[in-house]
């Protein structure tokens, strides 16, 4: 709380100085019992205050537990300065010795600006404690960028705060200081809004986490993976090669998909089967499937069946799950399935149709094509009326003038 006293400002002058030393001295050779105790007594405080730091530096190497408060309240305990516990126990037993006035003056102005830096220095270990642990740790990279750049924010701020307490203690009006620095900090802020708001949005990614270096992440029409989050920008290598760079506002306001942060993956395949199929062995066809599906590692069956009788075609709906975050995993364990499955219709004689729903699948038991056995392809070329290819100029020459002298 600022104090709104409207005491004079202490000006210190070399009669003060002079005043201050021969006040001293006589203290001291009239007191010198009371200064002894109230010394041994402060002495005793600083100890005590010390090994409150020594405690605090041991939380601080301490192995993180379930929770961060341990290594936090300690970080706040170690960053007691020495000065700062000599002047507390000097202001806890200046009453004692009673002191000349202008002696204990000049503990209480030292234990002010003391107490309010040391109260700036704790204030600042506890939020950049809270901070880091957030952060996941102060990391090399743009995440170390963003903690140190709020290590100095914070820095900053807290210590024009207490250069504020300090001077109005000490008597100076510090009204018109205050409304510039908040004039000053609306104008800085309305400069640089653009750059603010990527680095909150930097911030965000920090704290919130919604993705990492190295995860893939998808937006709009974009894939990739996160190859470096900054303060400004995130770069993502998209699965196409390029470096995509977009601006961390940008990015947060989009529909992020984070792909590594799947324990499966789900997969369909939509079969197109002829409509002359038996009823009774399309009804043995979910077992058939989960069989195959379930086969393959890591692979489970979550639904198959008809999804459709529209003519010209049966067809069938097949969804099963990955228990992988790895796409090269789930891309062959898919490639694995669709072969168990042509190989398991073709062994249950089940023929596969086209759209026009006329069978595609070639007879189980005959010769592939090409093969001793195997039927002649039918010719594409144009033939005349008497089987004559039509393709060669010399050949249709002829077909012509055979049509020509019959005619």
């Amino acid at each position: 709380m600022l104090n709104t006293s409207t005491e004079a400002p202490i000006l210190v002058s070399g009669m003060s100085l002079q005043m201050l030393w021969s006040q001293s001295i006589s203290w001291i050779l009239s007191h010198y019992l009371q200064i002894a105790i109230a010394l041994g007594a402060g002495a005793v405080i600083s100890v005590i205050l010390y090994g409150v730091r020594l405690g605090g530096e041991r939380l601080c190497r301490r192995r993180q537990s379930f929770t961060h408060w341990p290594q936090t309240i300690g970080r706040v305990f170690a960053a007691t300065r020495l000065w700062f516990i000599i002047l507390f126990a000097a202001r806890l037993v200046d009453g004692y010795a009673d002191p000349p006035p202008l002696v204990a003056q000049t503990i209480t102005v030292m234990f002010t600006i003391a107490a309010a830096l040391q109260g700036a220095m704790w204030v600042r270990e506890l939020i950049l404690g809270v901070v880091e642990y957030r952060a996941g740790g102060a990391e090399p990279g743009a995440q170390g960028s963003a903690v140190g750049i709020i290590r100095l924010l914070v820095t900053i701020t807290l210590f024009a705060i207490a250069t504020v307490l300090i001077l109005d203690n000490l008597g100076v009006n510090v009204t018109g200081l205050i409304a510039g620095l908040g004039i000053g900090g609306i104008a800085i802020g309305l400069a640089a809004k653009g750059i603010f708001d990527d680095l909150f949005s930097a911030l965000s990614i920090i704290f919130d986490k919604p993705f990492q270096r190295g995860d893939q992440i998808r937006w709009d029409k974009t894939t990739g993976t996160v190859e470096e989050i900054g303060l400004k920008t995130t770069r993502v290598r998209a699965t196409t090669g390029e470096e995509v760079v977009i601006s961390n506002t940008n990015l947060l306001n989009k529909e992020l998909h984070n792909m590594a942060r799947l324990n499966r993956r789900r997969v369909e395949f939509t079969l197109h089967i002829a409509y002359h199929t038996p009823a009774g062995v399309l009804s043995g066809l979910q077992t058939m499937i989960k069989s195959v599906v379930e086969r393959q590692d890591k692979c489970k069956l979550v639904r198959c069946g008809i999804s459709d009788l529209t003519l010209p075609t049966i067809e069938l709906q097949v969804q099963f799950d990955v228990q992988s975050q790895n796409w090269d995993r789930v891309f062959q364990a898919r490639h694995e399935i669709a072969i168990a499955l042509l190989d398991a219709f073709e062994s249950a004689k089940i023929e596969f149709a086209g759209p026009d729903g006329k069978s595609i699948t070639p007879p189980v038991n005959g010769p592939p094509p090409g093969t001793a056995g195997a039927p002649e392809p039918q010719s594409k070329e144009p033939r005349g009326a008497d089987g004559h290819s039509l393709s060669k100029p010399k050949e249709r020459d002829d077909v012509r003038q055979k049509q020509r002298s019959s005619a």
